[in-house]
């Protein structure tokens, strides 16, 4: 395949952020850091120009020359053009240091004025370029920048080649970029010609987020989701295939029919169609066939009509149209574009008689009915019926993006007098589409049905996909339920559904459980009253979750009753639905196996049904259900599964953030946890979802902990206090930060708040029952004993929470205690102490806790704890206010509490607290506490 030089991506607009090659740039950038030298190679458009320019100029200044050349097709058989394009404004800068007769080869090479030869002069020749290289080097470093190597005239590249293998330590570096197609005797020969430490680098083709990020950057930000997604299917994710395809609809003032491959540009035709005037008239229209087809066999070519298939097929094959594989029976194109540039090149009536051909031989009713679609030009009954059809067909095997589709194609052949109506169908694809996790689509659809619908269910149902396409962002739709209420008069079932969405928005955007929770109780008695089952149930369960969050305690009851029969199979596998808060209810009540079971089955049907938010959503919290057994490695890939497919969705992209931080900081990169966590925390704020705000904060705060952190830590988690407690979350099994915080507050000196925390944190845990909770929370206090010197009793602490968390299953927390006992232990002379939570942490695979072990035992063992060397009697010595500050610092009182006690302002304390410490020449709180343990001690 040849790329034409206008293809190539000028200078001026290379992006400053290489997208989608932030691991392969920065391996390339180190190794050239090194000094060593980096081939790209990948297959036409990858983008390794884009690479190669960014990393030139990134190392353009710490060199004192660059040499470079840009090779052609066109000029590849001009000999020593490369070596021109390299040395030519050098040339007379280093021609007076080479020996005369390589100084005379070599400029007849480059000037052309005299007839230089490799068979001629090959020695003088390379001996040279070698010598030109090591002079200009003998100046400072050299980088030879070289673009398509492919194209290089052959004496050039033998004569770099040459030198590059004989440059040893001279601080030549080569940076140069070849077409491959990936196979390593395509770039052997290749690297061959470069020095030895080259380092080669493949560029592969982009993912699908890598595609959409790509298409922002460009400006085609007007783009949904589904047709990115069609870009980078049709693309093969060739960034220059998927801008070019961008461009291209970006630029066009209608989009394909539903069903239709995207329209190729003529730029990109003639790229990948120029082989197709090798082949026969009859076995381009049998090609023609295959690429209309969803998954062509030689059995489906048959059928339609191509009775020469084989041969047809064959001599593509030949001509690298379609790629063989004798173990696959259905026909794959060598590239995606090719099916959609042949397709696209068709005349109309070819296409339609194609599509006709198909409508009758492809087994599958699916596609027949789109075939029967794509081959009708107008309003027609029958048609729109068999496509509502296979629409349903395709839902009901958990297709929902198909359906969605093809009920468009439905509505598009729907009379404007049909029973149901065009819009009707229009909506039912809109549903499907927000199934499908296409809530681009769906918004579009819905607002185009509201422009015209004068029917109130109609209205309601276009504006819950309005809603419901807004995700966590509710706040933006604020002014729809002023109208949607207005449409929905006063029919129970239309406000049913209204009632359940503004219980949504309490939660997100005011934060406020109790009303949410009467608002879904509402829709849940209108939802009943109006026969609509299905909202009653969802209902219920969104009730049932609010309370069980806020420790209500009727929530048990009311799980109940939304797990009654008779049952909906939408919402029994929806992630809102009863199945999913009774795995809340069974994951905060510790009751992990039964947790994980109910899960795991809702993930396989949420899959199996084709239901993408729901699946990003059990991913993420089946990760959860792993992380608390310790499973931090499973429960890392599950996280970045949920992250990957939330970030292709556009859907739940905050709260699989927010999971994937706690995963990596638990499992992982920790400075990644912190930068998702941070993401996840940020887009919520920007959307006004107090509800994950929380919980990213929380998750960040747990980061900066393992990170060692614990100021930061402080900072995020005393935030995820106020916001729960202005929320009325009072369940600490909901988030589970309380112990983070109290541990953090105990690294920074104030055991006292840490106390407090705890004291009143246990309260709801005992009442709720929550055990784990109770027991981190003795771990959490056993710190605080032991800051304050109490080393015995949180000893005896320490052994029992870790003892009743490896009971209940929790073995990360499990770690965690025994890493805090053995610290605790460590204060004598057994570094030993430490094998038991290596071992734990070991087992769960919990890799920055690990190294947290190892950096303790490499400390080795931990001086005994002394008291600062005071005087006897020296608190004794203070002022009064300052010994009165001390004394409530002794009773765990928090600088805010001093502060009321004492009527005087937090300020004060503060500062009277830092006179006190340069009095008796202690660094904390904690030192107050054992200076005045010592004191009792001596007495």
């Amino acid at each position: 395949m040849t790329v034409r030089r206008d293809f190539k991506e000028p200078a001026r607009s290379r992006p400053d952020l290489v997208i989608g090659r932030d691991e392969l740039y920065s391996g390339a950038r180190e190794q050239l850091a090194r000094g060593g030298s980096v081939l790209l190679h990948g297959p036409a458009g990858i983008g390794k120009s884009t690479v190669l320019r960014a990393l030139a100029e990134e190392n353009a200044g710490a060199a004192g020359t660059v040499l470079r050349c840009s090779a052609t097709e066109s000029e590849s058989h001009l000999p020593f053009l490369a070596l021109a394009d390299l040395f030519g404004l050098v040339l007379d800068k280093v021609s007076a240091r080479l020996p005369a007769a390589q100084r005379t080869a070599l400029e007849s090479a480059l000037t052309g004025r005299g007839e230089s030869t490799l068979q001629r002069d090959g020695l003088a020749l390379r001996l040279a370029v070698l010598s030109t290289l090591r002079a200009l080097a003998a100046e400072g470093p050299v980088l030879v920048v070289a673009d398509d190597l492919q194209w290089l005239d052959s004496a050039s590249a033998e004569l770099l080649g040459f030198a590059a293998r004989r440059l040893g330590d001279s601080p030549v570096r080569m940076l140069c970029a070849v077409r491959t197609d990936g196979e390593e005797e395509e770039y052997g020969r290749h690297l061959r010609a470069c020095p030895p430490d080259t380092l080669p680098v493949r560029l592969g083709p982009f993912s699908r987020t890598q595609v959409s990020a790509l298409l922002d950057h460009r400006g085609y930000t007007a783009l949904s989701r589904s047709t990115a997604r069609d870009i980078h299917r049709t693309s093969g994710g060739n960034p220059l295939f998927a801008l070019e395809l961008g461009r291209a609809l970006a630029e066009s003032p209608t989009r394909p029919r539903p069903g239709e491959p995207l329209p190729v540009p003529t730029s990109l035709r003639a790229l990948v169609l120029s082989r197709l005037e090798m082949l026969s008239d009859e076995a381009r229209r049998t090609l023609l066939v295959a690429s209309a087809g969803a998954r062509p066999t030689l059995a489906l070519l048959h059928a339609a009509g191509r009775d020469n298939a084989e041969a047809e097929t064959a001599q593509a094959a030949a001509l690298g149209l379609l790629a063989t594989d004798h173990e696959e029976p259905a026909l794959r194109f060598a590239h995606p574009l090719i099916s959609a540039a042949l397709y696209a090149e068709a005349p109309a009536r070819d296409r339609r008689a194609v599509h006709t051909a198909l409508s009758t031989a492809a087994s599958d009713p699916i596609e027949r009915a789109r075939h029967l679609a794509l081959a009708a030009t107008g309003p027609d009954p029958e048609v729109a019926a068999r496509l509502a059809e296979a629409a349903a067909l395709a839902r009901d095997r958990g297709a929902p993006s198909v359906a969605a589709s093809l009920g468009l194609l439905a509505a598009r052949h729907t009379p404007a007098d049909g029973k149901p109506g065009p819009d009707e169908r229009r909506l039912q694809a809109a549903e499907d589409a927000i199934t499908a996790g296409e809530v681009d689509l769906a918004r579009d659809i819905a607002r185009e049905v509201l422009t015209r619908a004068t029917v109130p269910a109609e209205r309601v149902r276009a504006w819950m996909v309005v809603i419901e396409a807004a995700g966590q962002a509710l706040g933006e739709v604020d002014a729809v339920f002023p109208q949607v209420l207005a449409d929905a008069g006063d029919d129970p079932r239309l406000l049913a559904l209204v009632h359940y969405q503004l219980a949504w928005r309490e939660v997100v955007v005011d934060g406020d459980f109790a009303k949410s929770r009467q608002e879904a109780a509402h829709a849940a008695e209108l939802a009943a009253r109006g026969g609509d089952r299905r909202t009653e149930l969802m209902a219920l369960a969104f009730q049932s979750s609010t309370e069980t969050l806020m420790g209500h305690p009727d929530a048990p009851a009311t799980i109940q009753r939304a797990l009654e029969e008779p049952q909906d199979p939408d919402v029994a596998s929806h992630h809102n639905g009863a199945a999913m808060a009774k795995f809340r209810w069974l994951l905060m009540s510790d009751q992990l196996p039964e947790a994980r079971t109910a899960i795991t089955a809702l993930l396989r049907e949420a899959r199996r049904r084709g239901m993408v938010e729901s699946e990003v959503h059990f991913s993420r919290l089946l990760a959860d259900t792993e992380l608390r057994y310790g499973h931090c490695g499973r429960a890392l890939d599950l996280a970045r599964e949920s992250l990957r497919l939330a970030r292709d969705s556009g859907i739940g992209e905050s709260a699989s953030a927010m999971l994937a931080s706690v995963a990596e900081a638990s499992g992982g990169d920790v400075e990644r946890g912190l930068t998702l966590a941070r993401e996840a925390a940020d887009h919520a704020e920007v959307d006004g979802d107090q509800l994950y705000l929380s919980l990213a904060l929380a998750a960040l705060g747990y980061a900066q902990l393992v990170a060692g952190d614990a100021q930061g830590a402080v900072r995020s988690l005393r935030r995820v206090r106020e916001l729960e407690h202005g929320m009325g979350i009072i369940d600490p099994a909901r988030g589970r930060w309380q112990g983070d915080l109290a541990e953090a507050l105990v690294r920074i000196g104030e055991p006292g708040e840490a106390q407090e925390l705890i004291d009143v944190t246990r309260v709801h845990a005992l009442r709720l029952n929550r055990a784990s909770v109770l027991a981190v929370l003795d771990r959490a206090e056993a710190l605080v004993r032991s800051a304050r010197g109490e080393h015995q009793a949180a000893h005896t602490q320490l052994a029992s929470a870790q003892e009743r968390l490896a009971a209940l299953g929790y073995g990360l927390e499990e770690a965690r205690a025994a890493f805090a006992l053995a610290r605790l232990r460590g204060r004598g002379p057994a570094p030993a102490a430490y094998d038991e939570a290596a071992r734990l942490f070991r087992r769960c695979r919990a890799l920055p806790w690990l190294r947290q072990v190892e950096r303790a035992v490499a400390a080795g063992p931990a001086e005994p704890e002394t008291v600062p060397a005071a005087a006897p009697g020296a608190l004794d010595g203070l002022a009064a206010m300052e010994r009165q500050v001390a004394a409530l610092v002794m009773e765990g009182a928090t600088n805010r509490e001093i502060a009321g006690r004492l009527f005087i302002s937090v300020k004060t304390v503060e500062a009277t607290l830092t006179r006190v410490y340069r009095k008796l020449g202690i660094r904390s709180r904690v030192d107050i506490v054992r200076l005045a343990a010592a004191a009792r001690r001596t007495k």
